[in-house]
């Protein structure tokens, strides 16, 4: 027995147990709060709160199965008797620690630690590869994580204010400023435009960690938040929902022109997020959390098979390089598609009833036809880059390279797999009658009752005629898409303008402007920064010197 089975095995027990407790909570509408006083000096106690009720319940129990199934999957993908891969156990669980932490505070300051924590131990376990891709990856998601703590702290500097962090209490109270400071903190945890960009960077981690991170924990964190958060007078905000569309629209087309594996699902994931965004700025709370807990499900397992094709294909994630995979991993493919259509939202597999139910209750609300286009747009969008992934991987002609790795025989891996594909298959229906959101009584002319379908078959149609379109624009133009707009090789091209500025009014000027000006301070700049690595150069006694002198300074 080794550390892997004995953390998945917890896992898959701590999951059970707080499912039947969501259960019972959900059916006597029970609400539970532990406070754990830490400290108390004279006036000021410090309480450490935790909160239980069926929506923190549930989505505990979510994490933690598919954590349990990552862990077990992850003891065959990262070679489980290395101590390398022990290092990598612990971040995985340290993760989830910090996970938990955030689901089940109703403190904004625990709130902070566990978003904090999820920020740095993504950062570890993105660099985990040590190349420097990665590096550059996990430099990107930590400091554009940091960016959304901001907007945090600011607000718990705000609700001093208010006499306690327990926001719950008072969210009938809050000033929307204070909102629209989570709303942002939340868009950077999420991925939404403009902070888009960490997510597709991210996929330079392992596959576990793509799974476990981009399906149910981090990226969901900030949904959550939000859902934690909701207030109705605030949340009808058309501004934040048009920021969730574009997102969702921009990624399916940047998923559509992708060729790297991991890139096209953590796209699609971002196309998802842009959903659940969007149905709770329309205020649909419940079923923007149902639509969050079954994409984890189906999310993770598309994850996870996708690790099984690159870790038989010779470590290779180019889809153009995968062909009739399904000759040589049959039960791995079945699983791949399954998850696949249950991201479509084809009928009756567990992503069509959030999905459906979010499409069918929008219409209620005063829409716009810009709006409703865009919704339906995208899902059209979804089946076509699922559908062109398809056809590459599976039917599109064979590259012989699956060949060389024929193998399906059983492991861990695909024990995790078939877990996962069960409940993509019945997760949806599960919850949905567990929750009682089939009590909505939704009545729609036909044509728009079938035109989810309709955009359904026609993006599967659009996807088989994409292999035969010639590109109409320039690869520039593509490849300035792929980078999700986040235009780190367009920044030179700005230093070269403002440079050409400055070497035009330098005549002017007739020298002096520019040596009190922008020469002048790099000059001086250079020549304090020599000065000091000459001090540092040093030995120990121009410090102790330093030290001295600032002593008597601040004395």
């Amino acid at each position: 027995m080794n550390f892997y089975f004995i953390w998945s095995m917890i896992m898959l027990i701590f999951s059970i147990s707080s499912f039947y407790l969501c259960i019972s909570f959900n059916m006597n509408e029970y609400f539970l709060m532990l406070e754990y006083k830490l400290m108390s000096i004279n006036s000021v106690s410090l309480y450490f709160v935790m909160v239980f009720d069926w929506i923190s319940l549930i989505f505990m129990s979510v994490v933690m199965f598919i954590s349990s199934m990552v862990i077990i999957y992850s003891y065959n993908y990262m070679g489980g008797l290395s101590y390398s891969s022990t290092r990598f156990l612990f971040l995985v669980i340290l993760f989830i620690f910090s996970m938990i932490l955030m689901i089940i505070s109703p403190n904004l300051l625990s709130i902070l630690l566990g978003w904090d924590g999820l920020g740095l131990v993504s950062y570890c376990l993105v660099i985990y590869y040590n190349s420097m891709k990665s590096y550059l990856a996990g430099l990107v998601t930590c400091l554009t994580n940091r960016l959304g703590d901001i907007g945090l702290l600011i607000c718990i500097s705000w609700m001093m204010s208010y006499g306690s962090w327990h926001f719950m209490f008072y969210l009938d109270f809050f000033d929307s400023y204070l909102y629209y400071l989570v709303f942002i903190s939340c868009f950077t945890k999420s991925a939404q435009i403009p902070f888009s960009c960490w997510l597709p960077a991210a996929m330079a981690a392992p596959t576990p960690v793509s799974s476990l991170v981009h399906s149910s924990t981090l990226v969901t964190a900030g949904v959550y938040l939000l859902i934690r958060f909701f207030n109705f007078i605030n949340f009808n905000n058309y501004m934040f929902m048009f920021l969730s569309i574009m997102t969702m629209i921009m990624s399916s087309l940047c998923a559509n022109y992708e060729f790297d594996l991991k890139k096209i699902i953590a796209l699609s994931t971002l196309s998802q997020l842009g959903l659940m965004m969007t149905s709770l700025f329309l205020g649909l709370v419940e079923l923007s959390f149902f639509h969050l807990i079954t994409h984890a499900m189906f999310k993770s397992l598309i994850f996870l098979c996708s690790g099984i094709f690159i870790y038989y294909m010779n470590d290779n994630q180019d889809i153009r390089m995968m062909g009739t995979v399904c000759m040589s991993m049959p039960i791995t493919t079945s699983c791949f598609n399954i998850a696949s259509m249950a991201l479509c939202g084809i009928p009756f597999l567990s992503g069509f009833y959030s999905k459906d139910l979010i499409l069918e209750s929008s219409l209620f609300f005063n829409l716009n036809l810009f709006v409703f286009f865009m919704l339906y747009v995208s899902l059209g969008l979804t089946v076509m880059y699922s559908f062109r992934l398809f056809f590459y991987s599976m039917i599109y002609n064979n590259k012989f390279i699956s060949y060389n790795f024929m193998n399906d025989k059983f492991s861990f891996m695909i024990l995790s797999i078939s877990f996962l594909t069960f409940f993509s298959v019945f997760c949806g229906s599960m919850i949905m009658w567990m929750i009682n959101l089939d009590m909505m009584f939704i009545t729609l002319p036909l044509n728009l009752k079938l035109l989810s379908i309709f955009m359904v078959m026609f993006g599967m149609w659009i996807g088989m005629e994409c292999f035969n379109f010639s590109y109409l624009f320039s690869l520039k133009y593509y490849m300035f898409n792929s980078y999700m707009w986040y235009m780190y090789s367009h920044t030179f091209y700005g230093y070269k303008f403002s440079y050409s500025i400055s070497s035009l009014l330098l005549t002017r000027l007739c020298l002096w402007g520019e040596y009190y000006g922008g020469m002048g301070m790099s000059l001086y700049l250079m020549k304090i920064s020599f000065l000091f690595q000459n001090l540092i150069n040093n030995n120990m006694k121009i410090f102790m010197i330093s030290f001295i002198i600032w002593l008597f300074i601040m004395i």
